[in-house]
């Protein structure tokens, strides 16, 4: 069996070790660049690069040139493109078996003391943003004092952030190096910055970096408060705090062709439109095993579609180069069919997501949210739907029955929670139905609640594609009595509505379960079953629902504190294992169909995609592919 890590604990590794050729001229660049090169336009290669580039070690070494082309669902569609290109100051790297390793990205070196508590950092010399502007500790202490610690802009901080409490420290030792320093150990701080680096308020979130020489005139201790507003005027915000965040038209890459990244691409022509660009960062700062500074490939483009139906056109006509956002089980066949019409072939990686029902413990109505807060309740829903049909219905028949875990492979992976309740059982749905106060049925044989109204459920969910799941669902619901109201609702609703509190059951795909250390918050309730639960434990209490005392959530939050301040892995493990275990046996979230082969569209001039790798958040989706290795065969264009 496949381990995402190797020895199940973190494995730390170098990037290649292969050496590149230091002389002059040494460096070889796109033609795109080398004509702007000798325009005058830009500086030469060896001039843009660091001294020492980072060294990414191509499947094969490839050409320069040619365009990318997939397909985006609209302006909200930001995470998609933006998994691409993000960029960590240490990054998830697959090896030659497809096990993952921590891998040292802009940086020339780092540091761990003994204990854990400081974590020292060395950018690379020469390291620049994509306007040419150096990149140096001025940006890290930019990124800490003035947004970090900027009530205005992160007015909580996250508590993977702030272990025991104690938000992280920093102190710059020189223009290159930093130590960030934690009051008490933190032996996951490495996991977590691989996946969500140093957190929002950005979309790319490259870690501890944030372009001072751009983003001061937007920061409130640089800015007077009438440039602030008249920013925010023309940007079209309501408040200069506006500006930024994933969603903020300065600092998300996906809306501000003028933002410096240090990105391989950057935006080119921003959402809204029909085709969405990126273009290549003359200024990145890696290079394949030959001196070939990367990205090979020119230009991504993302082409708008609105229905399933369009986009799988897309695919057969050949319009798109390589993708795996939008590209569903249910219609592997059908892909397959369609390869040598379209010119393409299916590969396939493994997904850690678990497509799930999530019921609101938070929900507003208060006859659901007894139901929901009763653990017999959920037990009854998991146990009253056969996941063995949604799969092969659903999903080809390309995943498997599953709780909401660890998935195989991962180090935290437990056969048992992987089959807690997922066993179809109608007959103990009813009787654990029966047994909480719901023996009661309409002439249509729903059941009906204590208030005398019929018990029904809405489940909303954003994927075209879900539809026919939904209603399989419902059928087996009905046969326990319980009502089941699909809706397919549009995305950026759906998101509201969670942010909201304003959802009864939403369908999704529920993830990072492959390293769960690196981003533990789902478990712990964040954007899932308890999001207010979750606000009110984030803020202290100063937003959000309080949990009664007796919640099990309560002692899932206990246990990710004992994991974030131990001294060692093993302890460390121990409380991490203890939370998931929780979790598990109170069936929060009722998983369905998990660990999906996902069809992943190919072009067969598309090369470098390696196939059987592991897809999930915590590894950054396609990104775990190494994207700026990726390149198009121009011989057969």
């Amino acid at each position: 069996m496949q381990k995402i890590l190797r020895s199940g604990a973190l494995t730390l590794a170098l990037m290649s070790s292969v050496a590149i050729p230091q002389a002059a001229n040494a460096f070889q660049e796109s033609p795109m660049l080398k004509a702007m090169v000798d325009a005058g336009e830009l500086p030469p290669v060896d001039e843009r690069l660091p001294a020492k580039p980072s060294v990414v070690d191509a499947v094969e070494v490839g050409e320069y040139g040619g365009v990318w082309h997939r397909a985006y669902r609209g302006p909200g569609d930001r995470w998609g493109p933006t998994k691409l290109l993000e960029e960590r100051v240490l990054k998830y790297v697959p090896d030659s078996e497809g096990n993952i390793t921590l891998v040292p990205a802009y940086i020339e070196s780092y540091a761990v003391n003994e204990d854990s508590t400081e974590f020292t950092f060395t950018l690379l010399e020469g390291l620049k943003w994509s306007d040419g502007e150096p990149v140096t500790t001025e940006d890290v202490e930019f990124w800490y004092k003035d947004v970090f610690l900027n009530k205005a802009l992160t007015p909580t901080i996250d508590p993977t952030f702030s272990p025991g409490g104690e938000p992280m420290k920093l102190e710059v030792k020189d223009d290159r190096t930093f130590t960030v320093s934690f009051a008490q150990p933190y032996v996951y701080f490495l996991n977590i910055l691989a996946k969500d680096s140093t957190g929002e308020p950005s979309l790319d979130r490259p870690s501890f970096l944030f372009p001072k020489h751009y983003l001061s005139q937007y920061n409130d201790h640089y800015a007077s408060a009438d440039d602030l507003a008249k920013a925010a005027e023309e940007f079209g915000v309501q408040r200069w705090s506006d500006l930024w965040g994933s969603k903020g038209p300065v600092t998300s890459w996906w809306q501000n062709p003028d933002l410096p990244v240090i990105t391989a691409w950057k935006i080119e022509t921003p959402a809204p439109g029909n085709v969405v660009s990126m273009v290549r960062n003359p200024y990145y700062w890696a290079v394949d095993q030959e001196g070939n500074q990367l990205p090979y490939i020119d230009r991504i483009e993302h082409r708008l579609f609105e229905a399933a139906d369009s986009f799988n056109l897309m695919i057969v006509q050949g319009q798109i180069d390589m993708q795996m956002r939008y590209v569903n089980s249910s219609d592997f066949t059908f892909y397959k069919e369609n390869e040598e019409k379209g010119g393409y072939h299916v590969g396939t990686w493994k997904s850690a997501n678990v497509w799930s029902f999530v019921p609101n413990l938070n929900v507003q109505d208060e006859q659901l949210n007894k139901l929901f807060s009763n653990k017999d309740f959920r037990h009854a829903l998991s146990v009253g739907i056969d996941r063995e049909t949604i799969n092969e219905l659903g999903f080809s028949g390309l995943g498997e029955a599953r709780s909401v875990s660890p998935i195989s492979g991962s180090p935290y992976f437990n056969p048992e929670w992987e089959t807690h309740w997922t066993e179809y059982d109608p007959d103990l749905a009813n009787e654990l139905l029966d047994q909480i106060g719901l023996s009661e049925r309409d002439d249509d044989d729903f059941r009906l609640l204590p208030n005398g109204q019929r018990l029904q459920i809405v489940v909303e969910a954003y994927q075209d594609f879900a539809s026919p799941i939904l209603e399989i669902a419902a059928d087996y619901y009905s046969d326990i009595g319980i009502e089941l109201l699909p809706r397919i609702i549009d995305r950026t609703q759906w998101d509201d509505n969670r942010d909201n509190n304003n959802f009864q059951i939403q369908y999704t795909p529920v993830d990072r379960l492959s390293v769960v250390s690196a981003d533990p918050r789902n478990i712990m309730g964040n954007d899932s079953y308890a999001q207010q639960y979750y606000a009110w434990y984030e803020t202290d209490g100063e937003a959000g629902i309080e949990p009664p005392q007796d919640a099990v959530i309560r002692q899932i939050w206990a246990d990710w504190e004992k994991a974030s301040v131990a001294g060692s892995m093993e302890e460390a493990d121990a409380a991490l294992n203890k939370m998931i275990g929780a979790f598990v046996d109170e069936g929060y979230v009722i998983g369905l169909v998990g660990e999906v082969s996902i069809p992943v569209i190919v072009k067969n001039d598309f090369m470098n995609v390696r196939n059987g790798l592991v897809e999930d958040d915590i590894t950054r989706g396609v990104g775990l592919g190494q994207t700026q290795q990726f390149w198009i065969d121009q011989s057969t264009q």
